[in-house]
């Protein structure tokens, strides 16, 4: 069999303007794993209410982060595709789950080279069925509708590989070795605390009280919530930091139903309030800067520390095309046609 992968990335509008922003968000929002309503409700919704009112106000935020290049999401996830490719010896497609830069495209791509056996990697460290889940879904049903005689493995949730915290470890600390903070913030991007219950494979563990996601539990391999602490933990430990001098929170929330907290804006003006004078803040949801860390974080953020008293404001790049990530990729592609080569 002739083995190829697939890279998987969120996506983007096709330029930040409101009509172009209007398509993706509707692509976006309507997705079941997204906002997961019924669909006469989620259609209300989006198409109701949030199409007609958000687009215009997305549209100025795209523009403010917007590259000569194109979107910054895209253009990132492009150069790392092509470092990739450079490491390995089989085709590299890359996707996106919406936009034009379609999961079908991409298969098409590589079954048009030869390819049979796909290895999907969504770019994302931990699962979550608004991410991970809704790329497994659609890949196996384009697969079924358009390519029913290939194979697609995919690469599980990453984010406790050690490989993987060493890398992430590395980099934030080359990042902030120059830079005056007093503590780091970890913002994940939130999900409606009900996403952790229905991916909760035990169907009891998952309580958000506080102790279950120290508690280990085969719920764990499915839950968003644990999978962020983890990696807030560990790279903790890598990097040799006071417990006191990091913490976790969530940001990019959506509607009024309870979602992942602490939230990251009201943590950062509570800290400010409160006298923290000077913090660094990471995004380990993502793998490359987008719209969430470029302007939510890196400008509203900063934005309000300095409104509340703050002083300085460190936002550290994601992974985005570091040469040891796109060979810590590389490696983990190389392992599994290793593994699937004797199987």
């Amino acid at each position: 069999m002739k083995k190829g992968i697939l890279l998987v990335n969120l996506g983007s509008p096709e330029s930040p303007t409101p009509q172009d922003v209007k398509t993706y968000l509707g692509e976006f929002l309507m997705d079941e794993r997204v906002i997961d309503l019924p669909y006469i409700a989620r259609a209300a919704l989006v198409k109701g209410i949030i199409l007609k009112t958000r687009p215009k106000a997305s549209a100025a935020a795209y523009k403010k982060i917007w590259w000569e290049e194109g979107s910054p999401l895209i253009v990132i996830s492009e150069r790392l595709q092509a470092k990739v490719q450079k490491e390995i010896e089989y085709p590299v497609a890359l996707s996106m789950r919406y936009g034009s830069m379609t999961i079908e495209k991409g298969l098409k791509q590589l079954v048009d080279q030869g390819v049979d056996e796909v290895f999907l990697i969504p770019l994302y460290p931990q699962f979550a069925m608004a991410t991970t889940e809704t790329i497994l879904v659609l890949a196996e049903e384009i697969r079924q509708a358009h390519f029913p005689n290939i194979k697609i493995d995919h690469l599980p949730a990453f984010y406790n590989r050690p490989d993987y915290i060493e890398v992430l470890s590395n980099s934030i600390k080359h990042h902030l070795e120059s830079k005056t903070y007093d503590h780091v913030l970890f913002s994940y991007h939130g999900v409606p605390e009900r996403h952790i219950r229905k991916s909760d494979v035990t169907k009891s563990h998952c309580k958000l009280d506080g102790s279950c996601c120290k508690t280990p539990s085969k719920a764990h391999e499915f839950c968003y919530r644990h999978q962020c602490l983890e990696v807030t933990r560990l790279v903790g430990e890598k990097l040799n930091l006071k417990p006191d001098t990091f913490s976790t929170s969530f940001q990019s929330r959506l509607g009024f139903d309870p979602w992942l907290q602490p939230y990251t804006d009201r943590t950062i003006e509570r800290m400010g309030l409160e006298g923290t004078k000077n913090i660094a803040i990471v995004t380990p949801a993502f793998v490359s800067d987008c719209l969430e860390t470029l302007e939510e974080i890196a400008m509203e953020g900063q934005e309000l520390f300095h409104e509340v008293g703050g002083k300085e404001f460190t936002t550290v790049p994601c992974l985005n095309e570091e040469d040891a990530w796109s060979e810590l990729l590389a490696k983990w592609i190389n392992n599994w046609a290793d593994t699937t080569a004797t199987t």
